[in-house]
């Protein structure tokens, strides 16, 4: 597969032509399109110490150019560099500031971490993974499976992938989820206050106005009779103006102050904390429960950083 980029000539993608402005960094990826070599290799080829080599890799690393990786060696932990880019097309009457979009659909199932406490419970939408109100079956490897989990109290974490490259920022993240609050059996009359994270930053918080079993969910199994049958679809926007629920400001926290950033992944915690105004659980519905029939959607929006 070849990898490319389009490129406008513009200040907007200073970055990218500040990397290629070095003979240093040229004998570098001439280097490198040879093969992966780690920074020591580099170095003694060009006759550099490390740390210049290291600031050099750096800017080639930040423009999307090559990629580095830690590596376990025989001295100890080395950086491993790779050409990341085969090709770039330059536009040299720019396209304008155009944007693009990312986008990811993750099972309720898959999250990477968890603190929760009864009542709780996960279920496919053939069966219940594990015992009702036992915490420890949220480790069970079958949790992967599941369409709606639910718990009394905690959080859970899940990991966006971030496939942004180094001269590229996010415009905006919009996640959207069917959601509402967990009372015993179910009561639509029981708030719970729904904290939302991203990279361990709130965002914001949502009171949920209950858990609701009066009528079946759309999408609900016939054979589910567990009281909850669907929770409200939200969407959590946060732009470079602020963070909103459904359009409806929450904060003030920023996209910028979200430290989304080149190979780093983006950690999304739900929260309903036992510190909360109104601790009132949280059930997740994915495909094949509830009224809408999808898991967590995000779509990430972003373009071209802009520096001059």
């Amino acid at each position: 597969m070849v990898i490319f980029m389009k490129i406008d000539v513009s200040t907007d993608n200073i970055k990218f032509f500040e990397a290629l402005s070095s003979a240093t960094r040229i004998r570098i990826l001439e280097m490198l399109s040879c093969g992966p070599m780690n920074v020591k290799e580099i170095a003694e080829a060009l006759e550099m110490s490390s740390a210049i080599v290291t600031r050099h890799i750096q800017q080639l690393e930040e423009a999307g150019i090559i990629k580095c990786e830690n590596s376990s060696g025989i001295r100890g932990i080395q950086k491993i560099c790779n050409l990341d880019l085969d090709q770039a097309v330059l536009f040299f009457r720019p396209r304008g500031k155009q944007s693009s979009t990312i986008k990811h659909s993750i099972p309720v199932g898959q999250y990477h971490a968890y603190s929760i406490t009864p009542t709780c419970g996960l279920s496919s939408d053939s069966r219940i993974i594990g015992l009702l109100d036992d915490p420890r079956y949220f480790a069970d490897p079958d949790h992967t499976k599941a369409n709606i989990l639910w718990f009394g109290s905690g959080w859970v974490e899940y990991r966006i992938p971030n496939y942004l490259l180094g001269n590229q920022e996010a415009r905006y993240i919009e996640i959207s989820m069917e959601i509402c609050s967990e009372a015993p059996g179910y009561n639509e009359n029981w708030p719970s206050d729904i904290s939302f994270f991203i990279n361990g930053i709130e965002v914001g918080m949502w009171t949920s106005p209950g858990d609701f079993g009066d009528s079946k969910g759309v999408f609900t199994p016939d054979w589910w009779n567990h009281g909850t049958q669907h929770g409200l679809l939200k969407t959590l926007l946060v732009s470079t103006e602020g963070s909103y629920m459904d359009g409806i400001s929450i904060s003030n926290v920023t996209i910028g102050e979200l430290g989304i950033s080149y190979g780093q992944d983006i950690v999304l915690r739900i929260a309903n904390t036992e510190t909360a105004r109104n601790v009132g659980g949280i059930t997740i519905f994915g495909k094949n429960f509830g009224n809408y029939d999808q898991d967590i959607n995000v779509t990430i929006d972003y373009r071209n950083r802009v520096k001059i």
